[in-house]
């Protein structure tokens, strides 16, 4: 054994293998440019490869930019990756991130990044890469770690760092058996992914059929003589004029203009947000930071999800009696995001009494007889499907504000189809979480028997690596 294992406890090693270190098993270890150049480009003869390309599954070349000849010549001089070497990632927030080099090509690197080129009488690089991907390999290289902001791990780290070296024909025999049980992994893991997929897609046709009536066209047969939604509609206005008693001069609700609107199922009718719910947006958060009334947990955008409300990172701040009301939540409330993911909403079930809201919300609060999480429902269809978009304000950062929501236009149904639209999509999407949850279970399984395979693998026991999967 070299040093290195004395320096670092490491664990012995079988007999034919040693600890060395990376710069005695490297003939060069170097990073990129320390200085960006300005000018990049969005073509050319030279990629600039920086620490987002570098993925433990290969270099991922869909976001890139090019260099000059003469910048890259500046690089390429000092740092020269060649085909086979192996590229780690070095700072960053996905430091330790290593891949092999499969480009015949020259390009330029960033500092993020550093090459490693093993001594080929010693170490092959496939070895060397899966070394530093595995649990040991990954925990000796960031416990070198420097930095609070962004972490990082120094050149100098990196060559000190320990190695274990096995004799060429055993590294052989391990890569492969590596890259056999990977290659299961990958085949089921692309399963899992495809499956993931069609249940999204399997969701955004249950929000259609509801949204559109195609979800109810037999419950509609069954029931011929519901009330229609046109007279729903008369008696939620009518409850709209009475409850705004006190609020001085009666306003009218938007006029929704449906000549250009799909035409509806049976007993459908179009409306307004603005027709059938009051909505109001939150307390804006007090610059002034005053202290005077009552400290209450409130809520953010950040606590809205779709179809829920987390409720576990709640912040409070000082509301005074006039306030109580105004900001106040009570169940079937629905709770809609201005800014953020705007759109993204979710019922309150009031269970905090003394909650409160914030600015970055509406508060959608109706008149009379809705449905609220059919509402929930039709914004997560128009949002999935982009037709949201139409009603956000801004370029960049994208809000939706109080007078683009209002005049957003409801397909309504009668309201005892909107209770079995409701029922019925509950109980799809209740089904889907359950094989998502499944899913994402199976997906972490596969990334911790990915990390099982490689500490078997560098354990010198090439059997257990054999039983691993």
């Amino acid at each position: 054994m070299s040093n290195a294992s004395e320096s670092h406890n490491l664990p012995q090693l079988p007999s034919t293998w040693r600890w060395s270190t990376m710069s005695q098993a490297c003939q060069k270890i170097q990073d990129g440019t320390h200085f960006s150049p300005q000018n990049q480009h969005a073509q050319g003869k030279y990629r600039y490869i920086t620490a987002k390309n570098v993925k433990p599954s290969g270099l991922d070349l869909s976001d890139i930019s090019y260099l000059s000849e003469a910048d890259h010549r500046a690089i390429y001089r000092r740092c020269d990756p060649q085909k086979g070497d192996v590229l780690l990632v070095k700072d960053g927030v996905n430091t330790g991130d290593a891949t092999l080099n499969t480009l015949n090509e020259e390009f330029s690197l960033l500092s993020s990044v550093c090459l490693l080129r093993p001594k080929t009488d010693l170490i092959i690089s496939p070895f060397l890469r899966y070394f530093l991907l595995s649990p040991a390999g990954y925990r000796l290289l960031t416990g070198q770690m420097t930095g609070t902001a962004i972490k990082r791990i120094v050149l100098r780290r990196i060559k000190d760092s320990p190695l274990p070296i096995a004799p060429l024909d055993e590294q052989k025999a391990i890569v492969a058996e590596i890259e056999k049980q990977f290659s299961r992994l990958d085949e089921a893991v692309a399963s899992l992914k495809r499956t993931k997929a069609n249940l999204k897609r399997y969701k955004a046709a249950v929000l259609k059929a509801a949204v559109e009536g195609k979800l109810t066209e037999d419950w509609r047969k069954q029931h011929p003589n519901v009330e229609p939604a046109s007279k729903l509609l008369e008696r939620i206005s009518a409850e709209r004029r009475e409850k705004w008693v006190g609020k001085g001069k009666y306003k009218e609700p938007i006029a929704l203009d449906a000549s250009d609107l799909p035409s509806l199922p049976r007993g459908w009718t179009w409306a307004a947000v603005d027709q059938v719910a009051e909505v109001m947006l939150g307390k804006m958060l007090d610059q002034k930071k005053h202290r005077t009334g009552r400290l209450l947990p409130y809520l953010r955008n950040i606590n809205i999800r779709w179809g829920r409300i987390d409720t576990d990172d709640l912040l409070e701040m000082f509301f005074d009696d006039d306030e109580l009301d105004r900001y106040g939540l009570v169940s079937g409330d629905v709770l809609v995001c201005e800014g953020g993911e705007p759109g993204r909403a979710a019922v309150w079930d009031g269970c905090l009494p003394q909650l409160k809201y914030q600015k970055a919300l509406h508060r959608v609060r109706f008149y009379s007889d809705f449905e609220a999480r059919y509402l929930v429902f039709l914004l997560e269809f128009l949002a999935n499907t982009g037709r949201l978009d139409r009603w956000f304000t801004g370029s960049t950062t994208k809000h939706f504000t109080r007078e683009s929501f209002v005049s957003v236009p409801i397909p309504m149904p009668p309201l005892l189809e909107q209770r079995e639209i409701v029922a019925e999509v509950e109980r799809r999407l209740s089904v889907i979480d359950e094989l998502e949850a499944t899913v994402e279970l199976n997906l972490t399984r596969a990334d911790r028997l990915r990390q099982s395979i490689l500490a078997c693998a560098f354990s010198g026991q090439l059997t257990c690596l054999e039983s691993v999967a």
